[in-house]
């Protein structure tokens, strides 16, 4: 009796303890929020002047892509659904909100059909300049880097709203975080197209299993204190991270890689969070604010990022130049390293593909195509190089960095196989590329390459698969060495196999059937 009586006195001082430090600041902030709505409306009318269209019946479709200038696979998705949207839905304005706080509206679209050959009417497009996009930068939060970005995503989104709150939001980077605080300040549905899960089982399991990887230390990965502490922050972050996708309206993702992750994650419960909350009455008030009169989503939707195919199938098949093309943005995880270790292996174990022969046949050349995105991209390029310097292949190996689309076509056209060696890539549509453009794939053996893209077609390879630096040298010696028959019957099945199932056309079909077309129109 007396721990009945001890335990409705406890909670009733700590309610009331609650609502009067906690009301106060959440009733000052709906008051924000409903000022910032009501004034939404002069903001509104001015963007669309500026477009020289009224607002009658116009409505504002959000992407929220802070490097929507980046030039990457993410960034072809964004321009495909916006094009897409212009082209379908002549009342819908699309609304990019961008951190290119120097480049001009007019640079960014021209950059978009250079890069991906993709044609934007300027009038049906609204650019929304964010000025803090460094907040979500890796290097601007060195300790507890997931954390450190998801806050800054919150910010900068908060920001956004406080600029421009459009009808329907969509997230297509993957900061899923964002949601809440759309949801608080601009009460308007949100959607999202998830590229990679900011965090997922597999990297539990690697801290439970002291696993280290690109983003970790090694003072944590051997310490059993610091990976215990890590843990719990996973595990926090995993639960609000699946807290955040729930309250999505509709949930896209690029692969059935992804789509296995993401599900998992929806599905995340954790008893010893739960148990916290039901013992925090803050947190308790926090959790049901965020959650209440939710539908929450289950599982997601596959839909393959787009790939204009138009051009890419009309190149040639045969004679091919031994050239071997890497078309992928110069970050961390994309690992062009390997491509260079690989290349190396293959020479020394064949040096004949590293001069000329007496046949006829040309030395091998790589070819490295992609963008960087700052100075931390291309710190990472003069240190490929020096390295290429140092196996040895300074005279088989080009960099060509932020590349034009017309540049990238041209070595696609010539090309022999085209090389991906990013460990669980999410999908790649790089290789997807590749095979249309008739660029035999080499690709880790992880991810959407594996489970999506380069995978039989009619019961016969449409590439080949590899994971350390030699294997990757034997399957490019394989694809080198194959018999002209062989070679074109690999090449037209990798195209035919493009083609049919990652066309634009095909994303525009599951674009359409996403649901976001209901949430727009209610």
């Amino acid at each position: 009796m007396f721990g009945l009586v001890f335990a409705i006195s406890f909670w009733t001082l700590a309610l009331v303890t609650t609502s009067f430090w906690f009301s106060t600041p959440w009733i000052l902030l709906h008051l924000y929020f409903t000022y910032n709505r009501s004034a939404n409306k002069t903001r509104r009318d001015d963007a669309l002047k500026s477009l020289g269209v009224s607002s009658t019946n116009r409505r504002l479709v959000g992407f929220f892509h802070p490097y929507c200038n980046a030039g990457g696979g993410g960034e072809r998705v964004l321009w495909a659904a916006v094009a897409a949207l212009q082209r379908n839905e002549p009342e819908v304005i699309s609304v990019v909100y961008s951190g290119d706080v120097d480049t001009s509206k007019e640079e960014i679209i021209e950059k978009v059909k250079t890069r991906f050959g993709i044609t934007l009417d300027p009038s049906k497009i609204i650019f929304v300049f964010l000025r803090l996009r460094g907040l979500l930068d890796a290097a601007t939060w060195p300790y507890f880097t997931l954390l450190g970005q998801s806050i800054g995503s919150m910010y900068l989104v908060w920001e956004a709203m406080t600029k421009l709150i459009p009808d329907l939001y969509i997230d297509t980077m993957g900061y899923a975080f964002t949601f809440h605080v759309v949801n608080w300040v601009a009460h308007v549905p949100v959607g999202t197209y998830v590229h990679y899960p900011t965090i997922s089982t597999d990297m539990l399991g690697g801290v439970k299993n002291h696993k280290r990887w690109h983003t970790s230390l090694d003072t944590i990965s051997s310490s059993y204190i610091l990976s215990s502490a890590r843990l719990v922050y996973y595990r926090l972050f995993m639960y609000y991270y699946s807290l955040s996708l729930r309250s999505a309206s509709f949930l896209i993702v690029n692969s059935s890689w992804t789509k296995d992750h993401v599900d998992s994650i929806l599905q995340h419960t954790d008893p010893f969070i739960d148990f916290i909350h039901l013992c925090n009455p803050v947190l308790l008030a926090l959790y049901f604010l965020t959650t209440y009169n939710k539908n929450p989503i289950t599982s997601s939707q596959v839909i393959y990022p787009p790939c204009d195919t138009r051009e890419m199938v009309s190149f040639p098949l045969k004679e091919r130049e031994r050239v071997i093309v890497s078309v992928a943005q110069f970050r961390p995880g994309k690992d062009h390293a390997t491509q260079l270790y690989a290349l190396h292996e293959l020479i020394k174990a064949h040096p004949e593909y590293g001069k000329t022969g007496t046949t006829g046949k040309t030395a091998v050349k790589l070819v490295l195509i992609g963008g960087c995105r700052n100075e931390e991209d291309a710190s990472r390029v003069s240190e490929l190089k020096m390295l290429a310097k140092e196996l040895g292949l300074e005279d088989r190996v080009e960099f060509f960095v932020n590349a034009s689309y017309s540049d990238m076509l041209e070595w696609l056209r010539k090309a022999s196989i085209g090389m991906n060696t990013m460990v669980e890539e999410h999908f790649g549509i790089n290789i997807v590329e590749y095979m249309a453009a008739g660029v035999i794939p080499v690709v880790h053996a992880s991810g959407g390459p594996l489970k999506d893209i380069v995978v039989p077609y009619d019961g016969k390879p449409t590439g080949y698969h590899a994971q350390t630096p030699g294997e990757f040298a034997e399957a490019l010696h394989t694809a080198l060495s194959l018999d002209a028959e062989e070679d074109l019957a690999i090449r037209e099945r990798a195209r035919a196999w493009a083609v049919m199932k990652f066309s634009q056309e095909e994303f525009e079909k599951g674009w359409d059937c996403s649901g976001w077309k209901k949430l727009i129109r209610n």
